[in-house]
């Protein structure tokens, strides 16, 4: 037993955890709603509610890649550090799919919000946007497996 790696995967787990619980409420309610929602409510509603999110859930994301990094360096279980490495790089990639494609969206969204105006191309946005979600829920799913072999080994 290794306290200091399963520390850290559990701490990795948690944050690991309020993502991925976003990104599949996002996938399975938030998307469907915004593709019959008007522009101007998708503009609205929906640069606030990244306001909120791009603010807050930082923490837990950057939590989770600093812990699951941690945890699996110093796990001394093969088949764990395997599964740490695969939750590292599903968390890694997740950043990457977030930071090229829906950060941009939504810093548009959420000035468009603030702004109080509608974007021409908000559809377009939003279906850029939901074009990724399954894939980064995908993504935090596969983190939290590999989590969960630290934990559970």
């Amino acid at each position: 037993m290794n306290t200091l790696a399963d520390t850290a995967a559990l701490i990795a787990v948690l944050g690991a955890a309020i993502i991925y619980g976003t990104d599949v409420f996002c996938a399975l309610v938030l998307r469907p709603a915004a593709s019959g929602a008007s522009d101007a409510s998708v503009a609205d509603l929906l640069g606030r509610v990244h306001a909120y999110g791009d603010r807050r859930l930082p923490v837990p994301g950057v939590l989770a890649i600093v812990a699951t990094a941690l945890a699996t360096a110093t796990d001394d279980s093969t088949p764990a550090r395997i599964g740490g490495a695969v939750a590292l790089a599903a968390l890694l990639l997740w950043l990457a799919v977030y930071l090229r494609i829906s950060a941009p969206i939504n810093k548009r969204l959420r000035a468009a919000a603030t702004d109080r105006t509608v974007p021409a191309d908000t559809r377009q946005l939003q279906q850029r946007w939901d074009s990724v979600i399954w894939t980064r829920a995908l993504l935090q799913t596969i983190a939290l497996a590999g989590l969960l072999t630290i934990v559970l080994i």
